[in-house]
C-alpha cells in the first residue's frame, strides 16, 4: 500500500527556453563532403551495395571511457545522436531523394534540415578498444560531434511491421527508380543535395550539411 501521495515534478523547473548539449566524442570516417555520403547506410539494393566502409567514434578522455564503454562490445550495434553542424539552418518543407519530386513535411522525412541539428545513426559495432568504438554502417561527415552513445536493443528498438508512411509506396532502395546515394537528381543545380530545404535556388546552392540520410 502506498502511503505517500504520488510526487509531482511538473512545477520544479522552468521549461527551458534553450537545451545545451556538449560533445562526448567525434565521428572519424572517410567521408569528406555531403556528396558521397550515404544515405541509410546499411541498406542494400539491386543497384546499392550496403555502405559499410570501417569508421570510428572516439570518446574524449573526460568521459571515462574505461569505465563508460564497459560492457557496450556484446552489443551489435549502437545507436549514435550527433549534432549536424555543417547545417545550419532548417525549412519547413523538404524535397527527399527518393520516390516522386513532392514536398513532404520536414518532421515526416528524416532530412537533416530539422530545427534542431540532431542526428540519429544506428551502426554495427565491431570492437571497443580503449577511447575508441570501430564501426560499419556510418552515414556521417568525417569530424561529427557525437553527443550520446546508446545500445540498439532489438527486442524494444525493432518495429519491422509498422507502417512507414509515405516511405511504404516507394521502390525498393536500389531500384532504377531510386537513385544511388550521391547521384544528384535531373534538374539539381551543381551542389545542391536532393533533399535540401525547398527554398529560392539562390539560397539553396550551397546547402552543407553532416549527413546525407534522410526517407
Amino acid at each position: 500500500m502506498r502511503r505517500k501521495p504520488p510526487a509531482d515534478y511538473t512545477d520544479s523547473v522552468d521549461f527551458p527556453v534553450e537545451v545545451m548539449a556538449r560533445p562526448i566524442g567525434v565521428v572519424r570516417s572517410p567521408y569528406k563532403e555531403r556528396y558521397g555520403t550515404p544515405r541509410q547506410a546499411p541498406v542494400r539494393g539491386s543497384h546499392r551495395p550496403a555502405a559499410m566502409e570501417p569508421a570510428q567514434v572516439v570518446l574524449f578522455d573526460e568521459y571515462k571511457p574505461e569505465l563508460s564503454l564497459r560492457d557496450l562490445d556484446g552489443f551489435a550495434r549502437v545507436w549514435l545522436i550527433t549534432a549536424l553542424h555543417l547545417n545550419d539552418r532548417w525549412a519547413p518543407l523538404v524535397r527527399p531523394p527518393r520516390g516522386s519530386k513532392r514536398r513532404r513535411g520536414v518532421f515526416s522525412t528524416r532530412s537533416p534540415h530539422h530545427p534542431n541539428q540532431i542526428g540519429l545513426s544506428a551502426v554495427v559495432l565491431e570492437r571497443v578498444e580503449g577511447n575508441t568504438l570501430h564501426l560499419r554502417g556510418v552515414d556521417l561527415i568525417d569530424g561529427t560531434p557525437v553527443l550520446d552513445i546508446k545500445p540498439y536493443v532489438a527486442y524494444c528498438d525493432a518495429f519491422p511491421d509498422s507502417r512507414s508512411g509515405w516511405v511504404d509506396a516507394l521502390p525498393e532502395p536500389g531500384d532504377a527508380a531510386d537513385r544511388p546515394s550521391g547521384t544528384p537528381r535531373p534538374g539539381t543545380q551543381p551542389g545542391q543535395r536532393p533533399d535540401a530545404p525547398v527554398e529560392p535556388a539562390e539560397s539553396q546552392a550551397d546547402a552543407t550539411e553532416n549527413r546525407g540520410t534522410s526517407s
